[in-house]
C-alpha cells in the first residue's frame, strides 16, 4: 500500500513538474516574441524555446549601441558567408559587443537566410538589432559576384539567392538558353551560353536582369578570347567552340591547375589518334543533380552511370560533346591552345592524396599506376 502511494505521489510530483516546465518555456517564449517578434516558422518546438531562452539570457546586448560615439566604418560580406562567420567579424572589428547574441537573434528571426552579400556602412553607434536590420539589404548600387572556374550554370544558379541580386534562379536558366547574336565561332544552332560565362568576380548592379547579366559574363569571356588563343585553338586542329568544349574537360578533370597543360595533351593526343577521351567530368555533366550526394558531380561514379546514355557521355562517344560541360577559366582555355608536348594517352588520380596525377604512354602503365 505505501509503494502505491509513493508511486502516485512521484507521478503527481512528476506531472506538476512537466506542467512547470512547460508554463516556463511557454513564458519564456512568449517574453522573447514581445521583446524580439514572433520565431521563424522554419524552427522547430524545441529551438524556439532554446533560441527565445538565448535570446533573454542577452540582456541587453541586442537592444544597446556598443559604441554611441562610434563612427560609420565600410563592412563587407562576401557571397555565401557563414551568419557565424559575419556576427564573429562584426565583434572583432568592435562593431558589436556579442556576436552570439546577433547570431542568436538572426536564426530566432530567420533573418540568417536572407542576409545580402555586399558592402555595407556599419557603427557601432548603431544597435545589433539595427544593424542585423542593415544586414538585409545592402546599400551600394553595386554587389560583387563571384563564378568559380569549373562551375555549370546550375552552380551560377544556386549562388544568386545570398548575392544581392535582384532576378531570380529560374531567370538566370532561361535567360543562359537564349541563343547568342553575332558570334561567328558559335555553331548556328546553340542550346545554352554553358561555357561562354566568364569565371571571376564580377561587379554588376544590383538591379541587372538575368539577360543581362548573362550578356554581361559573356561580354568578359569574349574579352578574353586573345587572338593568341583562338590562333593557340586553330594550331591543335580546334575551332574556337571546340577549344572551348576541351577547355571545360581540361578545368573539371584538373584538381592542380599546373597540370592542366599535361591534362590538355593527353585529350590531343587521344583525338589525334581518335580514341574516345573518358572523361569523367562527361559523365557527371550528362547525370546531372545528385541528391543524396548534394552535388551537380557525381563521385565516385560506377561502372553503371559509366553506361549512361548521352551525347556528353564520351565513354561511350567519340570526339568531343557537343557543347562545353562548365565555364572553364583562362587557364585551362590557355592549356588547350598551348598544351604540353607529351606522348602521354591515359592518366589516373595519384595514391597519396594529392589531387595531382599519374600519366602514362601505355594502357599496361595506366593498369599499374593504379591504387592498390
Amino acid at each position: 500500500m505505501c509503494r502505491r502511494i509513493l508511486f502516485r505521489v512521484l507521478v503527481a510530483l512528476t506531472a506538476l513538474a512537466l506542467v512547470a516546465v512547460a508554463g516556463t518555456a511557454s513564458l519564456i517564449r512568449a517574453q522573447a516574441t514581445r521583446r524580439y517578434g514572433p520565431p521563424d516558422d522554419g524552427l522547430n518546438l524545441v529551438d524556439r524555446w532554446r533560441y527565445s531562452a538565448r535570446l533573454l539570457s542577452h540582456g541587453v546586448l541586442l537592444d544597446r549601441a556598443r559604441d554611441p560615439q562610434g563612427l560609420p566604418t565600410e563592412f563587407r560580406i562576401v557571397q555565401g558567408e557563414p551568419v557565424a562567420s559575419i556576427a564573429s567579424r562584426l565583434e572583432g572589428e568592435g562593431i558589436i559587443a556579442s556576436g552570439q547574441a546577433l547570431q542568436d537573434y538572426l536564426v530566432y528571426t530567420g533573418k540568417d537566410r536572407t542576409i545580402q552579400a555586399g558592402e555595407y556602412s556599419v557603427s557601432a553607434a548603431l544597435s545589433p538589432l539595427e544593424i542585423a536590420t542593415q544586414l538585409q539589404d545592402a546599400t551600394p548600387a553595386d554587389v560583387t559576384f563571384v563564378v568559380l572556374p569549373g562551375w555549370r550554370v546550375e552552380e551560377i544558379a544556386a549562388a544568386l539567392p545570398t548575392s544581392g541580386l535582384a532576378f531570380t534562379q529560374l531567370e538566370l536558366l532561361a535567360a543562359v538558353l537564349e541563343p547568342p547574336i553575332g558570334q561567328e565561332f558559335l555553331p548556328e544552332q546553340i542550346d545554352s551560353r554553358e561555357g561562354l560565362l566568364s569565371p571571376g568576380a564580377h561587379t554588376l548592379p544590383r538591379t541587372i536582369t538575368a539577360r543581362q547579366f548573362v550578356e554581361a559574363l559573356m561580354t568578359r569571356f569574349l574579352e578574353g578570347l586573345a587572338p593568341e588563343l583562338r590562333s593557340g585553338f586553330e594550331s591543335q586542329g580546334l575551332s574556337v567552340y571546340e577549344g572551348v568544349i576541351l577547355a571545360s574537360i581540361v578545368q573539371r578533370e584538373a584538381v592542380q591547375e599546373s597540370e592542366q597543360p599535361l591534362i590538355a595533351s593527353v585529350f590531343l593526343n587521344r583525338l589525334r589518334a581518335a580514341m574516345r577521351l573518358d572523361s569523367d567530368p562527361t559523365v557527371q555533366y550528362a547525370i546531372g543533380y545528385n541528391v543524396s550526394q548534394g552535388t551537380w558531380w557525381t563521385n565516385p561514379l560506377s561502372a553503371a552511370d559509366l553506361q549512361f546514355p548521352s551525347p556528353f557521355n564520351t565513354y561511350l562517344n567519340g570526339g568531343l560533346p557537343p557543347a562545353p560541360i562548365c565555364n572553364p577559366g583562362i587557364g585551362a582555355l590557355e592549356a588547350v591552345a598551348r598544351p604540353a608536348v607529351t606522348d602521354y594517352y591515359y592518366f589516373r588520380a595519384r595514391c597519396d592524396g594529392s589531387g595531382l596525377h599519374a600519366f602514362s604512354k601505355t594502357f599496361q602503365e595506366h593498369v599499374q599506376n593504379a591504387c592498390p
